[in-house]
């Protein structure tokens, strides 16, 4: 599985982003798909997922402010709104794929820039 994101960008903070997410290849074993963040120094941390049988799961970094969407077994959108500096980091798409066993597939990460 291939994940492409896109949408990443600066924004002044209060400003909002939208990213999104397909993926391409073997998609029919995806089970679990969404986003993570990384600072640098810092580990990768759970923005949000859409859980197989559509459960969602929100940092809690994200909740009341960021949206997360699923369009398909392989498409995933994450909306950002009232952004901080703090929210400044890497994200990356990510898809749980099932198939026997579990594998873990990331996509190659857009810069989010929040700007003071």
């Amino acid at each position: 599985v291939q994940l492409q994101a896109s949408g990443g960008g600066l924004v002044p903070r209060g400003g909002s982003l939208r990213l999104s997410c397909v993926g391409s290849g073997k998609i029919s074993g995806i089970s679990d798909l969404g986003w993570y963040r990384q600072v640098p120094g810092s580990q990768r941390e759970l923005v949000a997922v859409v859980r197989r049988r559509g459960q969602i799961n929100y940092g809690d970094s994200a909740k009341g402010r960021f949206t997360v969407s699923r369009a398909s077994k392989s498409t995933v959108s994450l909306q950002m709104n009232n952004l901080e500096p703090e929210d400044t980091a890497v994200y990356y798409c990510y898809a749980l794929v099932e198939d026997n066993l579990e594998y873990t597939f990331w996509g190659q990460g857009t810069l989010v820039t929040v700007s003071s």
